[in-house]
């Protein structure tokens, strides 16, 4: 299904966006817009990685993961091959995945350390996890046209949390230029010229019509080239994250 047909209403009350996030959730797993990452994910899925032999691998397009009244949206790349590409949830059965539920719990976000299937039990609390592209790439590198074709996907999702949202951490330099245009478009203001990346990096957009604004924040990908050589530490994620938190009001 190409992104470019999501739906288009702006400002959904709570229990209208809370249906249509599980129905945009499907609509993201049937996409095929992109010939490069459907030949290359599902390709993965068919060959899988020797531990993973006995899996049944997603090998789709990975949704959005948590409440539909989330305050605070974190949001990374792209699924991992032998990751989201594999469990169907963001983030799970990976070792990014495992630096960032283990800094979720432990700053009071999350409701375990561990996140290795999606009937584990984990639960979010206040919280969403989502990326600007839905589809494994190769060498967890998506193309800017391939960045562009989902970003529809991304605008309408924040179109539906936006009554609650609050904060958004973005991980990494791609996720951060991928999302500010999907902000605009959601009808939040970005200020001109676009502000820069940087791990701790804090920005306010006014929100449409008086709305309540959105606070961004920038980190440093959780992933293993980062927390494997210490630019990202899980101090620095934890800080990261309990500010913004404590932006979006969550306890």
């Amino acid at each position: 299904m190409d992104a470019s047909k999501a739906p288009s209403e702006s400002a959904p009350d709570f229990a209208a966006s809370a249906s249509a996030l599980v129905m945009l959730d499907r609509r993201v797993g049937g996409c095929r817009a992109c010939p490069r990452l459907v030949d290359w994910r599902e390709e993965v899925a068919r060959t899988k990685r020797a531990a993973f032999a006995d899996w049944t691998y997603w090998g789709r397009p990975v949704p959005g993961f948590g409440p539909s009244d989330a305050r605070l949206l974190i949001l990374g790349l792209a699924p991992a091959a032998h990751g989201g590409n594999r469990t169907g949830r963001m983030f799970t059965g990976d070792r990014s995945g495992d630096v960032l539920y283990q800094a979720l719990y432990d700053v009071g976000l999350a409701s375990q350390p561990t996140a290795v299937s999606v009937d584990d039990g984990l639960e979010l609390y206040g919280v969403r996890i989502t990326s600007p592209v839905h589809c494994a790439p190769p060498a967890n590198k998506p193309t800017p046209g391939e960045r562009d074709t989902c970003r529809p996907w991304l605008v309408q999702e924040l179109r539906l949390l936006r009554p609650t949202l609050r904060a958004v951490v973005v991980l990494g330099a791609f996720g951060w230029q991928a999302a500010l245009p999907a902000f605009a478009e959601a009808g939040w203001t970005v200020p001109r010229p676009r502000p820069a990346f940087g791990h701790g990096t804090r920005v306010t957009l006014d929100g449409p019509d008086g709305a309540d604004g959105l606070d961004v924040f920038g980190c440093f990908h959780v992933s293993q080239r980062n927390t494997f050589t210490g630019r990202l530490t899980p101090g620095m994620l934890r800080d990261v994250l309990r500010t913004a938190a404590g932006a979006a009001g969550l306890p």
